[in-house]
């Protein structure tokens, strides 16, 4: 018995020496992360700063004839809306590194309308077309808010 227990034994360490191993598993180390991106093509919800980068997103605004829904949360759960939108007019959107997430119902893709740097902040200054998009969106929300309120609209710059 002795000498079948040596025998077994050193043929354990001529197969290891051979790169050979019983029982034993190697694992592939895993994949990096995808890395986020600057492009919302479908509904959804996204995580800032895991599925995309902070910055501006622009939509040209709902599919076909409904209407385009989104909003910046400060939070997981849903509930801690930044700011949102309803509208049936293409879109400009600040998303901040500080927002946790962003969903988008019903509208075209959204696409990153600013420069990327490594940290996801906006570097120089805002392009004029996006500048003067924000700036439409900004008044057609505040004059949505006039509205309610019995005011008349703001001019159109």
């Amino acid at each position: 018995m002795r000498g079948s227990s040596t025998a077994i034994l050193a043929a354990t360490f001529v197969l290891w020496g051979c790169g050979a191993s019983a029982g034993l598993a190697s694992a592939d180390p895993p994949a990096p992360a995808p890395e986020p991106k600057t492009t919302m093509d479908h509904d959804g919800t996204y995580s800032v700063g895991v599925d995309i980068l902070a910055g501006t997103y622009s939509s040209a605004g709902p599919v076909a004839d409904g209407t385009c829904y989104w909003k910046r949360l400060s939070s997981p759960n849903g509930k801690d809306i930044v700011d949102n939108a309803m509208s049936k007019k293409p879109q400009v959107v600040r998303i901040d590194p500080s927002d946790t997430a962003f969903k988008t119902d019903g509208c075209q893709p959204w696409q990153r309308a600013d420069p990327a740097s490594a940290d996801g902040q906006t570097p120089g200054d805002t392009p004029p077309s996006v500048g003067q998009a924000q700036l439409h969106t900004d008044i057609d929300t505040l004059n949505g808010y006039a509205r309610q309120f019995g005011a008349g609209q703001l001019p159109q710059p």
